[in-house]
């Protein structure tokens, strides 16, 4: 296992560590501790190892067999993309690589897959969530992502400081922090990637009030997601508001792309997504 990542287990381990109390496992309190979480020596009893292996794990210096990370793991009361997660860090599972789309670019059947859906909202995505291409339907609700600077064109960013378009997220808090665990889970595999660093500096400068999630090193596969979206000011002669819901999808064609679609809730959001295909103007706040 190469340095970095043995560092990159170390604090994956260190923060569920940190999030877990002695009353999760079955443990007394213990009396006063200085810092959140369980302490080493008690993480090490319950995996059955020495508390010095376990503390050299935590610090990136040795090693380790798959059995002792998957009894760490146990200790910490890991959900399973987070012990996934541990595993692929310590070599016993297949990284997700921060790949993208070949040297020629997005597949044409992926574009023509996304395109194809002529109401619901898609977008192409490398693993760093970097937007690679938008259909017609996404570019109607938030604007067109080639409008951004390219070092800005990231989904996350555009969660974090607002799309350009006519619509806004009523609560994207949700849907935001369930993307960057999902940006985190491919991150960490490539701890000395500039990119995802770079991605992460931006969201400090978009969100600082956020700065204790963009340090957070929580890991999950991301979820569907239902969120109400609503027109910046308003809609005449109907409804100004529609729930959607986004689901993360990968072609198995096409290794290093994710689809972020954006289907509808509910039948309103059917119908209103149908009418700004037929008249995007009529959709746009304040014309009808």
């Amino acid at each position: 296992m190469e340095g970095s990542l043995r560092r990159e287990l170390g604090a994956h381990l260190r923060a569920s560590r940190e999030r877990i109390g002695p009353e999760d496992v079955g443990l007394s309190g213990g009396g006063r501790r200085r810092a959140p979480g369980l302490r080493r020596e008690e993480v090490a009893a319950l995996a059955g190892v020495s508390v010095a292996w376990y503390t050299w794990l935590e610090q990136g210096r040795v090693a380790t067999s798959r059995q002792v990370v998957d009894a760490v793991c146990r200790a910490l009361r890991m959900e399973p993309d987070a012990h996934r997660h541990a595993l692929a860090l310590a070599g016993f599972l297949p990284a997700a690589p921060l790949a993208g789309p070949g040297p020629d670019g997005v597949g044409a059947e992926t574009l023509r897959l996304i395109h194809g859906w002529g109401t619901a909202p898609a977008l192409v995505l490398d693993e760093r969530l970097d937007i690679l291409a938008a259909n017609a339907a996404h570019r109607r609700l938030w604007g067109d992502p080639e409008d951004l600077p390219e070092e800005r064109r990231n989904l996350l960013l555009q969660l974090a400081s607002g799309p350009a378009g006519d619509y806004r997220l009523v609560d994207g808090e949700p849907l935001l922090r369930g993307l960057y665990e999902q940006f985190r889970t491919a991150a960490g595999h490539v701890p000395d990637d500039p990119r995802a660093a770079d991605i992460t500096r931006l969201l400090h400068r978009a969100r600082p009030d956020a700065a204790d999630r963009w340090q957070c090193r929580t890991v999950a596969n991301f979820p569907p997601t239902t969120v109400e979206v609503r027109a910046a000011n308003g809609l005449r002669g109907g409804t100004d508001a529609l729930r959607l819901t986004f689901s993360l999808l990968r072609p198995v064609a096409e290794a290093g792309v994710l689809l972020l679609v954006q289907a509808p809730a509910d039948p309103a959001a059917q119908e209103l997504l149908e009418r700004l295909a037929r008249d995007p103007a009529r959709g746009r706040p304040g014309l009808g």
